[in-house]
């Protein structure tokens, strides 16, 4: 493809709209090279991601970069022999990778990836590298520098959760975990469906795996899958398909991308999955932007389903596998036409632009900076740059001798466009409480210093990994608690470190170990813990635990909020509130069955990491199930039965607070005509304890 304008239908988009500084853009890859010229004037900015650390740009560093630089000149310059050996050019690649330092190799990797696609999607008209929505406002989240952890699960959920809590319009993942079942790890899948219930599109490359392969998260529900075909239309071989592809991907221009490098402002041409994939994310961008145009708010479903419908199936005599197609080629004059219902014309008033000219926000009367804005009074840190392994990257970029890009992130009020929820330190999660050794010497360490173990007669050494030995050594030695990582855990997977702070540090670890011994209890137990809440605030820090995780550190300053239950208690604690001598036994059952259910279903199905102000006052109104008793003894009354559960910003809150309304929606099972019932109770998340407000209101609404 010799220039964007060659796709039909980008030059006459453009003359309604280059994108819109309000719809924001998150692209989720490596750390992307600021200082190209191509993203002078854009609003791009990076973000330091506190789950991953950068490599140390040495004099080392610079060396490498420059001697690969090098060598794709020399590669680009033998493609254009007719007698060019592809396989001769394999082979000496990999020798000529060999001696590289493996993480000075992904960190050049990866940053060429994610300058290309990034310079692909807004990179300014006039520029070398120009891209498909100049004027958008975008933010790079790496989701790793320099280690094997770019397609890690737990990295892929902290960087869309930036992106959720950034307020994004549309987010742009380019890793690539294979799947051979297509089920992504549950915190992951719900992040990604978390974003999508806000209003969020997110578009990812369906890999180049040669077949019918697939790729989290591009395999997930309401992703856009995009896979590349040929400058003549033929889908590449290597692209993926089948499966879900089939009913929610589409193709796009994949060959002969030209875009970006770091370090020099030679841009290249590249193939791929991942360089199609950027096309669409961009053409989402202008259309979200012609919806603001036109008065209306961006709606990310109408947008996916624009691009979908639209899309242009293969034609089974000039395609030898149309499957391979997924659901068509992109069709951006179709997709423009479903959505505002208006005909781009391929030919607008004659205007046909060769190579797209410069626009800049002061000719759309926009002031820009190379800030970036964020909700509310949050904060990211100035940024580096990284790169990874193991995910679908097609080809090595070259990298030039400059240095990378930082770009700041200040403190200032949010604009316009969709903000799912404000962005703060604060965190009010749920789950059970675990230890860590975080190396050998430690875990050794107290191996060494805990008692040994008379097992039937037998003395055997101590195991620290036995929970209720090291409850007992911690309740003799209440000093040794503090070597120990603590950790919050959500199905045995460790989501943060606490750090117990100030004064009341000692509490808390005493706290702790009475927490870790309730989970030990036998569950008919009345000391039986099975989950616990935890209200904190979240540090610019990370640990590394025993295994290899990074994980983010909360500070606890205190005792206050630190609450352990199990399900069945709280139910009976609750149920006292609301529970008569009148109540008869059948309602009583239906009641305690009904807050049991609820109480799971928040605890699996909406599991979440207490970060956002919503996931706060959810959490929390489990852990303050007295209201929710109120509002199901009520509706059980009726006959009624759970339907939904809700969290909205409250229309009405008090000042310096932030107020969230927790809806309970109830349907009647035997009457599927009877109205709804929705009850709902406010919560005020503003302080590191969530506080209700008022009493429980309820109306009805219609089916």
């Amino acid at each position: 493809m010799p220039n964007l304008t060659d796709i039909p239908g980008i030059s006459q988009i453009w003359t309604r709209t280059k994108g819109d500084p309000r719809i924001k853009i998150a692209i989720l890859d490596g750390a992307a090279d600021l200082e190209r010229s191509c993203f002078q004037g854009a609003k791009f900015s990076q973000f330091k991601p506190y789950w991953a650390e950068d490599i140390e740009l040495n004099e080392e560093y610079y060396y490498y970069l420059n001697l690969y630089l090098e060598f794709n000149q020399q590669q680009k310059d033998k493609k254009d022999d007719p007698d060019h050996d592809k396989e001769e050019s394999k082979k000496e690649r990999e020798a000529f990778f060999a001696p590289f330092p493996p993480a000075i190799r992904q960190r050049i990797e990866l940053s060429s990836h994610a300058t290309h696609i990034s310079s692909t999607i807004l990179g300014q008209h006039g520029t070398p590298a120009p891209g498909i929505a100049p004027l958008c406002t975008a933010l790079n989240i790496p989701i790793s520098f320099a280690g094997d952890d770019f397609i890690s699960p737990v990295n892929l959920t902290h960087a869309i959760n930036t992106a959720l809590k950034w307020g994004a319009n549309l987010i742009h993942i380019a890793a690539c975990h294979p799947t051979q079942t297509g089920v992504a790890p549950d915190l992951f899948a719900r992040a990604v469906k978390q974003c999508q219930d806000n209003n969020m599109l997110i578009v990812a490359p369906g890999g180049n795996d040669k077949g019918e392969c697939w790729c989290i998260p591009s395999i997930l529900p309401g992703v856009i899958t995009v896979g590349a075909m040929r400058d003549d239309g033929q889908p590449f071989k290597f692209s993926n398909y089948g499966g879900e592809y089939q009913h929610k991907g589409v193709m796009a221009n994949g060959e002969n991308i030209l875009g970006a490098q770091p370090g020099t402002e030679e841009p290249i041409r590249q193939k791929g999955t991942s360089c199609a994939a950027p096309i669409v994310t961009g053409i989402s961008a202008l259309l979200m932007s012609l919806q603001l145009q036109r008065g209306e708010q961006p709606n990310a479903e109408a947008v996916r389903e624009a691009i979908l419908n639209s899309a242009i199936p293969c034609n089974p005599e000039e395609v030898e596998e149309p499957e391979r197609c997924l659901l068509g080629k992109l069709n951006i004059p179709g997709a423009f036409q479903l959505l505002t219902g208006e005909r781009l014309e391929l030919s607008y008033k004659g205007v046909q632009e060769p190579h797209p000219q410069p626009l800049s926000y002061e000719e759309r009367g926009v002031g820009i900076s190379r800030s970036q804005v964020l909700p509310g009074n949050a904060t990211l840190e100035a940024l580096p740059i990284t790169i990874p392994s193991g995910r679908a990257l097609e080809t090595a970029f070259p990298v030039g001798d400059c240095g990378i890009a930082v770009a700041t992130i200040e403190r200032t009020e949010i604009t316009q466009g969709v903000t799912p929820s404000a962005a703060s330190k604060l965190v009010y999660a749920l789950g059970t409480i675990g230890y860590d050794f975080g190396n050998e010497a430690r875990r050794d360490s107290f191996k060494q210093l805990m008692p040994a173990v008379n097992m039937d007669g037998a003395i055997i050494p101590a195991n620290p990994y036995d929970s209720q030995q090291m409850v007992n050594y911690l309740s003799a030695n209440p000093a040794e608690a503090k070597p120990l990582i603590w950790t919050l855990n959500q199905k045995l997977t460790p989501i943060y470190a606490l750090e117990p702070v100030s004064g009341f540090a000692a509490d808390i670890y005493e706290t702790l170990i009475l927490m870790l011994e309730g989970q030990i209890q036998p569950e008919n137990s009345d000391d039986f813990v099975e989950r616990v809440s935890i209200p904190a605030r979240l540090t610019d820090r990370t640990v590394e635990l025993f295994s290899g995780q990074v994980v983010p550190v909360i500070s606890l300053t205190n005792t206050r909020g630190m609450y352990g239950w199990k399900v069945n208690s709280l139910v009976d604690a609750a149920l006292q509130t609301v529970i008569t001598g009148e109540t008869a036994p059948a309602q009583e059952i239906a009641m305690r069955k009904a807050l049991s259910s609820f109480l799971n279903r928040v605890y699996y199905d909406l599991q979440n990491l207490g970060q956002l102000a919503k996931d706060r006052a959810l959490n929390f109104s489990v852990t303050n199930a007295f209201q929710a008793a109120s509002s199901f003894s009520q509706a059980i009354s009726t006959r009624m039965q759970l339907d939904s559960i809700e969290v909205e910003k409250s229309p009405f809150c008090r000042i310096n607070s932030d107020c969230w309304d927790v809806k309970l929606k109830f349907f009647d099972p035997e009457n599927g005509s009877r109205a709804k019932k929705v009850f709902l109770f406010t919560i005020d998340v503003s302080d590191r304890i969530p506080v209700t407000l008022g009493q429980v209101r309820s109306w009805s609404v219609r089916k």
